[in-house]
């Protein structure tokens, strides 16, 4: 199923601005808007702290038993994020099942339906029952025919936000740190080259979620269901990019890449993944060892992607989060890794 005909328009629309200084309120403000026989007594209004774009707050409505999401977009995210596609995606996606719907957009945010489980923790991403309901899961999302576009967004994406980066920053700390550890013209000189060794690798292009981490990936014990949740960053993409994303993640934030899979673990869930992905099918050993290359080397566009993203959120964003800092250890990974995985 295809959503060839997508308006924007047509999504509920709320003319109502969330506060960040006053976040739990104005949230529960919109939901109250949004849905006109709920009553402000009722509303439990509860903040997730653990994003790094934007601001969420989970409202229940003790007296129905329901509960929504509101989302604030972070300041000038839509630099980053193309809010209109991100509408359509969840549309698309809703219709295979594999998202809750948007009930309404407002000024800065959108409310959506809230996901039923655990959000995963670092570790849960390595348990082996967990992992590969995990590996099941992106094979469904990587089978869903949910664009008519075919081309992969990973490296106009990159350029984007490459030429964001600003040659210097506000905060005069973040400003030398940057300084110190960054020279644009070598960044720009290093994504034609990696574009260059990637393009020619030919990794299928399907829809991928591309940020799956492990507070993106939702387990409901009750069901042993996993879902996947937030989807601003989901594109046609190659889907060694978004399988490669997935294994960066098993580091956490903290970026320790010891807890990085190893090749065992890796090829046990792939070759998950592929039995998932074509159902009945012989899976090869070679089959499974070429994918296991490309991954590798695209776990390298993975840091470049998410290390220009700390770059960029490091000028606007108004989150407390060390985004120079987190570009540091991104891209420090991605040079200590590069002449190893692109050896493969």
């Amino acid at each position: 199923m295809e959503v060839n005909n997508f308006w924007y328009e047509d999504i509920k629309f709320i003319d109502h601005t969330v506060v960040i200084a006053n976040l739990l309120e104005s949230s529960g403000e919109v939901a109250l808007k949004l849905f006109e026989s709920w009553k402000k007594e009722d509303l439990e209004l509860v903040q997730y702290k653990s994003g790094i774009t934007n601001k969420l707050v989970k409202c229940t409505n003790k007296h129905f038993q329901d509960i929504v999401l509101v989302r604030t977009y972070g300041k000038k995210s839509d630099i980053i994020i193309d809010r209109v596609k991100e509408m359509k995606n969840i549309v698309s996606l809703s219709k295979h099942g594999l998202v809750r719907e948007v009930y309404c957009r407002f000024n800065n945010g959108i409310v959506y339906g809230y996901t039923p489980g655990r959000a995963l923790s670092v570790p849960d991403m390595s348990n082996q029952h967990i992992c590969l309901l995990i590996a099941e899961h992106m094979a469904v999302w990587h089978k869903a025919n949910i664009s008519n576009e075919k081309e992969s967004s990973l490296f106009p994406v990159l350029w984007k936000w490459l030429k964001e980066v600003p040659r210097s920053y506000a905060n005069p700390k973040a400003d030398k740190k940057f300084k110190k550890n960054f020279k644009l013209e070598e960044l720009f000189n290093e994504l034609t080259n990696l574009e260059n060794e990637l393009v020619k690798i030919g990794s299928h292009v399907v829809f991928c979620h591309n940020d799956l981490l492990s507070g993106n990936i939702i387990y409901d014990e009750a069901i042993n269901k996993i879902s996947f949740i937030d989807l601003e960053y989901g594109s046609m993409n190659y889907r060694s990019f978004d399988l490669a994303n997935h294994f960066n993640e098993f580091a956490g934030f903290e970026c320790d890449y010891s807890l990085y899979p190893s090749k065992e673990f890796q090829q046990k869930w792939l070759r998950h993944y592929l039995c998932s992905y074509k159902p009945g099918a012989t899976i090869t050993e070679e089959e499974v060892n070429e994918l296991y290359r490309e991954v590798n080397k695209f776990a390298l566009a993975s840091h470049f992607y998410w290390g220009v993203w700390g770059l960029v959120q490091a000028q606007f964003s108004e989150i407390n989060f060390d985004y120079i800092g987190y570009a540091i250890l991104r891209f420090g990974e991605y040079y200590n890794k590069k002449e190893e995985f692109l050896a493969l």
